[in-house]
């Protein structure tokens, strides 16, 4: 079926997939029309490369491709699998091919279906090279490359200047959006470390905390010995600041204030230590003197008893 158009190509024709000879041009966007068609395009003058606008009329469903041979059968043309899944298209469905004209590309913005894409030692190469495949590319579609034995699907998000644009001989700027599969990683919770429990640390065993004894029953003078020494400390320190006019915890340069504190020092120094002495040896004389007094066993005569 044929549309009459003195300046623009527009024909429709029943669509088919690829011949299996056909099947490496399943990576890209190329079409076979029949013969007939390029007589039409040759008569209208259409510039090279020659782009088309294919429309399905049954979902409304608007794309564009390139061609690749004029070899199909009258009436029929045929295109990638992946193409006919992206317009909704059956086998033997009618589509309305029209020519077309699109500015070259300067930026496209990809979404690859799995990070299997991303994980490719140089993906930006192997997608310059499948793209030589492709004659445009249009704003959600799906495409489809193939790289070794496996497929990629990738999205095309975004294209610049328009929503169609040409990829035939054009410097393009490309950028790829996370992967569809992609999950970010999971940050690592920190564990929140218990507080120790109050009631817990009463009950822990806690060394040495009781009062220390003489195996022969006598009071440790230790016991009194931090009360004598905290209690005479405080009596040296009256004696020493007593001497002088001056304000404790400074000092005084160019005068006899200096020696006079330190030899009075000295001297109630040596007084206090010997009182300590004395009120701890007479207290060891009182605790010695009651133990005299305690009673003593077998400390009397000694008798021998003769027959």
């Amino acid at each position: 079926m044929a549309f009459q158009d003195c300046d623009r190509f527009e024909q429709a024709y029943r669509c088919y997939s690829l011949p299996p000879e056909k099947s490496h041009l399943e990576s890209g966007n190329k079409i076979l029309m029949p013969p007939s068609a390029l007589n039409r395009l040759v008569a209208l003058e259409i510039d090279y490369p020659m782009l088309f606008e294919i429309q399905n009329p049954n979902t409304g469903r608007v794309s564009y491709c390139g061609v690749h041979e004029f070899i199909a059968e009258e009436g029929l043309i045929f295109m990638p699998e992946w193409m006919m899944k992206n317009m909704k298209v059956l086998h033997g469905d009618l589509v309305v091919l029209k020519s077309a004209s699109l500015h070259k590309g300067t930026y496209m913005k990809l979404q690859p279906h799995t990070k299997d894409f991303i994980e490719l030692s140089n993906p930006k190469a192997v997608l310059e090279e499948t793209l030589r495949s492709f004659s445009c590319l249009t704003i959600g579609d799906t495409i489809m490359i193939t790289h070794g034995d496996k497929k990629f699907h990738i999205d095309i998000v975004e294209t610049k200047p328009f929503s169609s644009v040409s990829v035939i001989e054009t410097d393009c700027e490309v950028d790829f959006a996370p992967p569809l599969d992609y999950k970010e990683p999971e940050k690592p919770v920190k564990s929140i470390q218990e507080e120790p429990n109050e009631e817990e640390e009463e009950h822990k065993f806690r060394p040495f905390q009781g009062l220390g004894r003489r195996l022969d029953g006598k009071a440790s003078m230790l016991e009194d010995l931090p009360r004598l020494i905290a209690t005479n400390g405080k009596r040296m320190d009256t004696v020493a600041n007593s001497g002088t006019g001056k304000k404790s915890g400074k000092l005084v340069f160019g005068s006899n204030a200096t020696q006079t504190q330190k030899l009075s020092a000295d001297i109630s120094g040596k007084e206090e230590t010997q009182k300590l002495s004395a009120e701890i040896s007479g207290k060891e004389e009182v605790a010695s003197s009651k133990e005299e007094k305690k009673f003593q066993p077998f400390t009397g005569k000694k008798y021998t008893l003769t027959s």
